[in-house]
């Protein structure tokens, strides 16, 4: 009886001394990995251009103020045919008239005292054309229409929105550097790479093309996207 539960008892220790030891490598194995970062960029253009044309109109009566919005719009108008812009394309937004007499905190300065603003939106798929018309705008100014910027940003915005069509193929691209990263690190320590421990695939960004102080991303047609993939990796 004593030799079965000295028995029992060696067994016992053998099978808890392995259990300890496979606890042990597995404690080591989970603490040795490495963080690595993966980098993925493309270049793309934009495929939607949005343009408010803000105009400011005015006349000492209410009907010479529309009278001359009327013509402003005209004007707008006939620009944008000739830069190839169809009327489709444009749709009338925000409209503000201000009695300057109406203010009793604005005073009487001798100016006019009817303030048409008016906004023309010019929505477009046609990059090329909104961006040509941009850079000749100044022939509105030069027909009459006074522009003003203080809705929105001035010029001319370009927005990528096909950014879902990219993304599969750069995380993709995004962890295979990342991998290569992680193989280059384990080689450099004499080990291996085992298991994927955890990843996170990064936030993606839509940067400016040039990327300089005081230029932003919406006014350029040509952008950079920009993923960035955490991945960690266990090592042997």
């Amino acid at each position: 009886m004593r030799v079965m539960s000295a028995v029992v008892l060696g067994v016992a220790a053998v099978m808890a001394a392995a259990l300890i030891g496979n606890g042990l490598r597995e404690l080591r194995t989970s603490d040795r990995f490495v963080t690595v970062k993966g980098v993925a960029e493309q270049q793309v253009e934009a495929d939607l251009a949005l343009w408010p044309l803000r105009f400011v109109a005015t006349g000492d009566t209410l009907a010479e103020a529309q009278t001359q919005a009327g013509s402003s719009r005209e004007a707008i108008m006939a620009f944008l045919q000739l830069q190839a812009i169809g009327p489709e394309a444009v749709e009338l937004q925000r409209l503000d008239v201000t009695d300057a007499q109406a203010n009793p905190y604005q005073g009487n300065n001798g100016g006019p005292r009817f303030i048409v603003h008016q906004t023309l939106m010019v929505r477009s798929d046609q990059v090329d054309k909104i961006r040509q018309a941009g850079q000749a705008v100044s022939e509105l100014v030069d027909s009459g229409v006074v522009l003003t910027a203080d809705y929105g940003a001035a010029g001319p915005t370009y927005l990528f929105t096909r950014l879902n069509d990219i993304k599969p193929a750069m995380i993709a691209e995004a962890t295979a550097a990342a991998r290569e990263a992680a193989a280059q690190f384990a080689r450099d320590a004499n080990t291996e790479l085992a298991g994927l421990r955890r990843a996170n695939q990064g936030v993606f960004q839509i940067l400016p093309r040039d990327q300089a102080p005081g230029i932003q991303e919406q006014q350029q047609p040509v952008k950079t996207v920009r993923v960035v993939s955490t991945v960690e990796y266990y090592l042997d």
